[in-house]
């Protein structure tokens, strides 16, 4: 889906828009409800979004707001098609505020197109990833996979599988493995340099052996292996959003986190947190932390350079989210049971 925003765009000289051959927005041409009406003709009646103040007028795949903040009166229409748009009550001159250009017929149930089975190219992806809980945090992962089939079919669609498969905290390697199948890649830690903040005397020790991670680039996911036990102790769910230091490495993970929302009362509530929840709505739900968050500056190298500047990782529920500057999450990192320390821990920060 493409968003264009009027009070940016629309209106000025960066875009010259046209419907068959008739131009509704140009340097000369403003994107007014007359212009709209005389470009694409009638359509249903529009729906009035009384919270934002907008009226959304909707075509087939296409969708424009009008701001109608300085309007007293709830749009009304009358039903009398012959004169396409005007017979909408809006006001005379009222400006597209945004454009919206989708693929389906309702912008509500807007939703990304399936990805054609030519390029699944024998990669799994993940088409939804839930957080399993247990009474004291994040218990593991229950994925909902999609790839291409091999079996026979006369429609292309009906070669794609749809599966589930489920991961926790403590399987090994080789459960992880028969579970999802073999990583993209595998990285193995090298030297914490997190290990300054450690309160241990034996931080300077260096290690005998280094953690690993199984990267699964096409599921968002990323799952970390203890060097010793061989057991899962960490998963991290990439978001992809722009602005972000691993931007475009990961496919996004759609992910739905449930979260234990303590109140006034003994009995608690579930909230769902997924990809698109915002950093300010989930501390409204659970609470500002008490720690301060961790700042985390990739630093750049002589072939790799960091533009993005430092992200902020808060942590509450044995989960850390890595929040970007402009609010969104950029990565969630889910921890096994708690150790001796509860608090947030350095080596559990995203790598």
């Amino acid at each position: 889906m493409f968003v264009i925003i009027g009070s940016v765009l629309l209106g000025q000289t960066r875009f010259v828009l046209s419907f068959s051959g008739v131009h509704f927005n140009s340097q000369a041409i403003a994107p007014t409800i007359e212009q709209i009406d005389q470009s694409f003709g009638a359509t249903h009646p529009g729906v009035y979004n009384s919270a934002e103040q907008l009226f959304h007028l909707n075509f087939r795949g296409l969708s424009f707001s009008f701001q109608l903040d300085s309007w007293t009166e709830t749009p009304k229409y009358e039903p009398n098609f012959a004169h396409g748009l005007a017979s909408l009550q809006i006001p005379h001159g009222a400006t597209v505020k945004r454009m919206y250009i989708y693929n389906g017929n309702s912008l509500q149930d807007t939703k990304a197109p399936l990805m054609p089975l030519s390029c699944f190219l024998g990669n799994v992806y993940a088409e939804n990833v839930d957080v399993l809980r247990d009474g004291t945090g994040p218990s593991g992962l229950r994925l909902r996979l999609l790839t291409a089939g091999c079996g026979p079919g006369v429609l292309a669609d009906a070669k794609m599988r749809v599966f589930e498969r489920c991961v926790y905290f403590g399987d090994s390697c080789q459960d992880v493995l028969s579970t999802l199948g073999s990583p993209h890649k595998v990285f193995y830690k090298s030297e914490d340099k997190m290990k300054i903040h450690s309160p241990s005397p034996h931080k300077q020790v260096p290690s005998k052996c280094n953690d690993y991670f199984f990267n699964y680039f096409t599921l968002g996911v990323d799952i970390l292996f203890d060097a010793n036990t061989h057991k899962v102790k960490k998963f991290v769910l990439h978001t992809n959003y722009p602005g972000h230091y691993n931007f475009n490495i990961y496919h996004r993970c759609e992910f739905k986190i449930p979260l234990v929302i303590k109140r006034d009362s003994a009995d608690s509530q579930t909230e769902t947190c997924t990809t698109y929840s915002k950093w300010d709505s989930i501390q409204d739900l659970l609470g500002h932390p008490v720690e301060k968050p961790v700042v985390l500056h990739r630093s750049s190298s002589p072939n790799n350079t960091n533009p993005f500047g430092s992200t902020f990782c808060f942590g509450l529920q044995r989960m850390i989210f890595e929040v970007m500057q402009n609010n969104h999450i950029a990565s969630v990192t889910l921890y096994g049971p708690a150790r001796p320390s509860s608090q947030l821990r350095t080596s559990d920060l995203p790598q």
